[in-house]
């Protein structure tokens, strides 16, 4: 946040949608004029302005206005506290931030907003279907082979190959994971750990049971960590 009061944000831009967060059972705020913004290249936020969070049911207690009209504050809803910044001048002037993880959840028009910040606009997820072999291994072991993937391209980042469940080999080398992330664009995330030979790796395989609209191509298919194993496309391993 110093850095944001130093040096203003990357970009902002309206969101132009219906912004809401859920506390406790009750609607902090509910505004048509919520921003986007970047703190930092990777991905936005939601700036809320202030109008709409005093129109909602908590009390805002403001703080001291630092440099460059920077304050923090207090927001008290059913009797909890809230910490909240803004600004009272340059180009925040009148927007207030509250921190993802403090709202309970947050809602773009009526679709619930998964993982810990708003989607990027300007990113995009393509499934692509492919007949390319995709194959897996490890130190030498052959894992998974298959010529029936997805290919998911996820603006910015490589590509992940989806691979059914009969393209495993030997099922007996996976075990159950405990760990569990959310992604924004595709959704909540389950993983298997890896054991061939003596060598495990944990969290090698994540799945998606139930994911988004825009990722649905890739449900309860396999994603090999990249970084982990040694993948081959037609032959060709990646680096």
């Amino acid at each position: 946040m110093a850095k944001l009061a130093a040096d203003g944000p990357v970009k902002k831009e309206p969101a132009n949608r219906r912004v809401r967060a859920l506390f406790k059972g009750v609607w902090v705020f509910d505004t048509l004029q919520a921003e986007y913004v970047w703190e930092h290249p990777y991905f936005p936020l939601f700036w809320i302005n202030i109008a709409a969070i005093e129109a909602g049911p908590g009390e805002l207690e403001w703080g001291a206005v630092e440099g460059k009209g920077f304050w923090l504050g207090m927001l008290i809803v059913e009797g909890y506290e809230i910490p909240i910044a803004g600004f009272k001048q340059g180009p925040l002037n009148g927007l207030a931030l509250i921190r993802w993880e403090d709202m309970d959840a947050w809602y773009a028009e009526d679709e619930p907003l998964l993982g810990t910040h708003p989607k990027d606009p300007y990113k995009r997820i393509d499934c692509l279907p492919s007949s390319r072999e995709v194959r897996i291994e490890v130190d030498g072991v052959v894992v998974a082979r298959s010529t029936n993937s997805v290919f998911l391209h996820e603006t910015g980042l490589r590509p992940r190959y989806y691979l059914s469940p009969t393209s495993i080999l030997d099922w007996s080398m996976l075990s159950d994971s405990k760990s569990v992330t959310i992604c924004p664009y595709k959704g909540k995330a389950r993983y298997y750990h890896l054991k061939v030979g003596e060598k495990v790796i944990d969290d090698a395989i994540w799945y998606y049971k139930y994911p988004t609209t825009e990722s649905a191509p890739i449900q309860n298919r396999l994603c090999f960590y990249n970084e982990k194993v040694d993948v081959f496309v037609d032959g060709v391993k990646e680096a």
